[in-house]
């Protein structure tokens, strides 16, 4: 059976093979032949480009895939103009969460409200229905929380009762409501990432992961999604002395792909795996 065809015309074509190319065919989604208009062959399908310009791929060089993910699809809060409309955004996003989902929000400002007193740490509770929630304030230097979170801050500077925390109670409280996040949320948030920076025209993206950056576990599971349909991720691990880790994590995302697949990843490109960068460059691959 013959691939299907597909020509593009009227473009901007950007391509060293021929920087005057103003078309481009695509067999079975390879690009196999580039040029101007009047030399173009024939084919099944023909799109007009109307002028556009086409170039390879872009990639990301640095990304934070999860945190990128939850911003995507958290609770944008930008637009509340009181607490009360804060608890109603809270309660309608929260609907449609699984029950053990982390509810997370951005972007309250309480300087933009008439009235400018904030929602306490049971009432949130109440409108996320029970769930852990963490919702950042437009500076991103603090945040109102659950009870549940806000009691690992105690003691801490920058603790409140009612549920705002700021400096060194934000940041605890910021780690245990990321580190509450289940797999499934976490790779959903991943996914939307991913697909977000192909609607981008991106193909490839870098992850920077370590300590205080990402778990183990949510480096890896962003590296097993590489290429599943997504842009390609290749991973770079940032810790101190850690090569040895770095490669232990390689060994893994490739044993993960032998699993899926019952073969084992002998490309790069289809299953990446970490590299670490401090102190020297040692591979995983």
């Amino acid at each position: 059976m013959t691939a299907m065809t597909t020509l593009y015309l009227g473009g901007n074509v950007y391509s060293p093979a021929d920087p005057t190319a103003t078309a481009l065919l695509v067999r079975d989604g390879v690009i196999v032949w580039v040029g101007p208009d009047a030399d173009a062959p024939s084919a099944d399908v023909t799109v007009d480009l109307d002028g556009a310009l086409v170039t390879p791929a872009f990639v990301d060089a640095h990304v934070h895939a999860t945190d990128t993910g939850l911003a995507l699809a958290g609770l944008d809060l930008s637009g509340a103009r009181s607490a009360a409309e804060v608890l109603a955004a809270v309660a309608a996003f929260a609907e449609g969460l699984p029950g053990d989902a982390v509810v997370l929000g951005h972007g309250w400002d309480e300087t933009t409200w008439v009235d400018q007193a904030k929602p306490e740490a049971a009432a949130l509770e109440r409108a996320a229905g029970g769930r852990r929630a963490y919702l950042s304030q437009a500076s991103i230097h603090s945040a109102l929380c659950t009870p549940s979170l806000l009691a690992a801050a105690r003691g801490t500077p920058g603790f409140d009762e009612s549920g705002w925390v700021r400096r060194e109670a934000h940041h605890v409280v910021r780690e245990l409501a990321l580190g509450s996040i289940p797999a499934v949320q976490r790779t959903e948030a991943q996914r939307v990432t991913l697909a977000r920076a192909a609607e981008l025209g991106i193909a490839a993206v870098h992850e920077c992961g370590g300590p205080g950056t990402s778990s183990e576990a949510d480096f890896t599971g962003l590296l097993a999604l590489s290429g599943q349909g997504l842009p390609e991720v290749y991973g770079y691990w940032g810790e101190l002395l850690a090569a040895a880790k770095a490669r232990d994590l390689g060994r893994w995302v490739r044993a993960v792909t032998c699993t899926r697949t019952g073969r084992w990843a002998r490309r790069p490109r289809t299953c990446p795996s970490p590299i670490w960068t401090p102190m020297g460059a040692a591979t995983a691959m």
